[in-house]
């Protein structure tokens, strides 16, 4: 298992000059940075990759979808347009060399029409998805869909309804993101959601249900290292939490953040407490 933490705790808008972040974050003992993508082509990609090949770090990419990007949309229009999004969002990670994209990429966050998940909706789903395997095995790039809370989509909340739609979109380039803040809310056993899902966990996000540093909430991220290493889990444990950087008005801490935790405290804080609980 290996520790990084997500840019999310900095900016979600990562720029060049965020890279004088990454020899510290290298000193501190991570090993890898989660750049947040929300439109590709405005990420500065170039100096990503030649600022994480020199900080040796790894890379990954956590991507969320702009208002008119919406693979489960009625519209078909839409749905192509979603595609191309994607396949471009792909193509970018791995320019950064990435070589995990995750996220909730199968729909906005926000979207919430008044009504549950369609057969029609889960199909389009799939056919959007199972349209990206070209470029995800051009680029080695796999993709870790990720559930999140019902406050913020009605169409995949659980780690089951994830894995169910990993297989029906049957490709193996494709697996599920657990975050454990969206787990505390909609997981009855976060520890049972994990080991269910077997072959299609990609990747953790290891976030306390108030997104501040790791070990100061409820979440039991105890028991959640001890399963993932019952179960010879190899990836990431990606903090993400969100720090207050006063200047920094398109961080999400700007707004959530508890002002007195800055986030280069967040990041050792939360590094700390799970290197601890890897070392026990």
């Amino acid at each position: 298992m290996k520790i990084g933490i997500s840019a999310f705790a900095w900016t979600s808008e990562f720029r060049s000059s965020h890279l004088e972040l990454l020899p510290a974050m290298k000193s501190l003992g991570l090993t890898g940075i989660e750049i947040p993508m929300f439109d590709p082509v405005r990420l500065p990609v170039e100096d990503i990759r030649s600022g994480i090949e020199r900080s040796e770090l790894d890379c990954t990419v956590c991507a969320i979808l702009p208002p008119k990007i919406n693979p489960i949309s009625p519209d078909e229009a839409t749905r192509l347009r979603s595609t191309e999004h994607l396949k471009n969002c792909i193509l970018a990670s791995a320019a950064m060399g990435a070589k995990l994209l995750g996220g909730p990429l199968f729909a906005p966050l926000g979207y919430l029409p008044d009504h549950r998940p369609t057969a029609e909706e889960w199909r389009w789903a799939v056919e959007v998805f199972r349209s990206l395997r070209g470029t995800l095995e051009t680029t080695g790039v796999s993709l870790s869909l990720e559930p999140v809370n019902r406050s913020e989509t009605f169409f995949l909340r659980t780690a089951a309804e994830a894995a169910r739609l990993c297989e029906s979109i049957g490709d193996p380039h494709i697996g599920v993101t657990i975050d454990t803040f969206h787990a505390n809310i909609e997981e009855r056993d976060i520890c049972g959601a994990i080991r269910a899902l077997g072959p299609h966990l990609r990747h953790i996000h290891a976030s306390e249900n108030d997104r501040g540093p790791v070990g100061r909430g409820h979440v039991p991220f105890r028991e959640i290292v001890a399963t993932l290493t019952e179960l010879k889990y190899e990836g990431y444990l990606m903090i993400e939490g969100f720090g207050y950087l006063a200047e920094e008005r398109k961080s999400p801490g700007y707004l959530w953040a508890y002002p007195e935790v800055p986030p280069q405290e967040l990041a050792s804080e939360s590094y700390r407490y799970l290197k601890a609980l890897l070392a026990a």
